[in-house]
């Protein structure tokens, strides 16, 4: 006689099973699911956390295309679209970008940004020589496959600067290369009063006004790059920019072609600035550290 395994419905839903060699048949009845089962092919829909991320992600989608069109299109009125410096804010610095290296007016020229500093050492004033920020960041991206964007700043820093320093005049140019330590006012005022000195001249109020905060980045800059690598005995800070042309391409072929000069834009003496948000410490950390390893090699 073949023996029949009931299991009854309000029991465990797992089938005991026959013990082995057991000429036996095991019938089991199995508890009804509790939840009703989902029909095949319909997924369930997703929770609403969930819906609410991919709304926002695709709320900030759309607003990175459209800001990143406003910044790389021509300057027009959508622009004001826009409210304030909200697009700058946004842009700079991770998603600025540049097409200058296309045609009709590729990049063709390098910027230096150069620092030198009066130290205290031994009780005495030490002027010390020139050091370029440029290399040292330079050695940073240069054979890395991940580069760092450290490895710009004074690039583009020097590359602004030389634009504000390059629209003023012979007599502006004259007054930067003044010593201004302590009486920074002093400078704005010479500067403002060079423009209505000067008859026919076409340096603006706007023009001076835009080389002094390009100033004021620059040696807030060196601040840092001098405190870096000489520590916290920096009284003056100067800034040196230079811009050099890339051999002419008509000349690319010929070896003995040679670079045209450097042009410079050398800034007076100025007192060590530091901006709202600075991490000297972070700074000096990171500079000082390739500074060294940049002079083994």
């Amino acid at each position: 006689m073949t023996d029949h395994l009931v299991i009854d419905a309000g029991s465990d839903s797992s089938t005991t099973p026959a013990e082995p060699g057991a000429d036996s048949a095991v019938t089991a009845v199995t508890k009804p699911r509790s939840e009703p089962l989902q029909r095949s092919g319909t997924p369930a829909p997703p929770r609403r956390w969930v819906r609410a991320v991919a709304f926002v992600a695709v709320l900030f989608t759309a607003w990175h295309v459209f800001a990143s069109f406003l910044w790389i299109a021509p300057p027009s009125p959508l622009r004001e679209v826009v409210p304030g410096k909200a697009l700058s804010s946004y842009m700079l610095p991770f998603f600025g970008q540049s097409w200058s290296v296309f045609a009709p007016e590729p990049i063709n020229g390098d910027y230096h940004f150069n620092v030198r500093a009066v130290i205290v050492e031994g009780g005495e004033r030490v002027e010390t020589g020139w050091v370029s920020a440029t290399d040292v960041e330079l050695s940073m991206i240069r054979y890395n496959l991940t580069p760092p964007r450290a490895g710009i700043q004074s690039s583009e820093l020097a590359s602004d600067f030389k634009k504000a320093w390059d629209a003023l005049g012979d007599q502006q140019r004259a007054i930067l290369a003044e010593r201004y330590v302590g009486n920074a006012d002093q400078l704005r005022a010479d500067l403002e009063g060079s423009i209505t000195e000067g008859e026919g001249s076409s340096v603006t109020a706007d023009q001076v006004d835009a080389y002094l905060q390009q100033e004021q980045r620059s040696v807030a800059y060196a601040t840092q790059v001098a405190r870096a690598i000489w520590g916290p005995s920096v009284e003056e800070v100067q800034v040196r920019v230079s811009r050099q042309n890339i051999i002419p391409f008509g000349q690319r072929h010929n070896p003995e072609a040679k670079r045209p000069e450097p042009k410079i834009s050398l800034d007076g003496w100025r007192e060590p600035r530091v901006n709202p948000g600075q991490n000297e410490d972070n700074f000096a950390r990171v500079f000082r550290e390739q500074y060294e390893r940049m002079r083994q090699q």
